[in-house]
């Protein structure tokens, strides 16, 4: 039977809210068994590209990276956000170490070419997650905590959406671990009203997603994740859910299903 191990990703509005990732982080800390953590940091950076008088560009839920918005972005997730988050998670008692795709090469990935005529800047599509790497740092009683940073092995930093980092990991270590993955952030799933957070979508399909996304239902930042969720799943992720940063014990949210 395979080593049980629960893949966390917190982005939105909990990685901005000190109080509010607190509370994760002790939910996290209290998982039993392997883990690992992956996060976001959108809103920071852009907060501080703000401040630095650099525009934030956004297609499809999808950052717009050109050469100053990779400085910020490198900054602020491999830095400010990631060392933040492993220093708190050390108070806690989790032995966490911080990790980009470039660290220890656990994470390749390629330059995006022009998509449907937008050029992406500086955004690394997952060409290859090293599931045996990521495993060593598990076998050696170490927390992994990503930053959503990838390379190119030429040198260069890629942007990744991390959400996308959750399910290349996830996807990559399915053949050591009874994976199960959660999507958590300020809601408690994936809504079908916005305005209403007790609306609840228990069960999303590749058929729903394609309903919803088709009526506006579900939209923005919520479609990559929804596209990762379902990517993990169809690659062999035992559980993918999207619930609220507090409940990480499976119970609540939004499941994500084959069928």
């Amino acid at each position: 039977m395979k080593e049980k191990l629960t893949i966390v990703k917190v982005g939105g509005a909990v990685v901005e809210d000190e109080a509010q990732l607190t509370e994760l982080l002790k939910a996290f800390a209290a998982i039993k068994g392997a883990k690992i953590l992956v996060h976001g940091g959108g809103r920071r950076a852009t907060k501080v590209a703000e401040r630095l008088g650099i525009e934030t560009k956004m297609v499809d839920g999808r950052r717009i990276t050109d050469a100053a918005m990779l400085e910020v972005v490198t900054m602020v997730y491999g830095g400010l956000v990631n060392k933040h988050v492993v220093a708190m998670l050390q108070s806690q008692g989790v032995d966490a170490i911080g990790l980009t795709g470039a660290d220890g090469d656990i994470i390749r990935s390629v330059k995006r070419p022009l998509k449907s005529g937008i050029d992406y800047g500086f955004v690394g599509d997952v060409k290859k997650a090293d599931g045996a790497k990521i495993a060593h740092f598990i076998d050696k009683n170490l927390v992994p905590v990503i930053a959503p940073l990838t390379h190119d092995g030429a040198g260069n930093i890629l942007n990744t959406n991390a959400d996308t980092m959750a399910s290349e990991t996830a996807k990559a270590l399915a053949s050591l671990y009874d994976v199960t993955l959660i999507y958590s952030f300020e809601k408690k799933g994936v809504l079908s009203n916005p305005d209403d957070d007790d609306s609840v979508i228990p069960v999303i399909t590749h058929e729903d997603f394609e309903r919803y996304r088709a009526d506006g239902t579900i939209s923005g930042g919520m479609l990559p994740k929804i596209e990762n969720a379902l990517a993990a799943v169809d690659a062999g992720v035992g559980r993918v859910i999207i619930t609220l940063a507090t409940a990480l014990d499976g119970e609540q949210g939004t499941v994500i299903r084959k069928a």
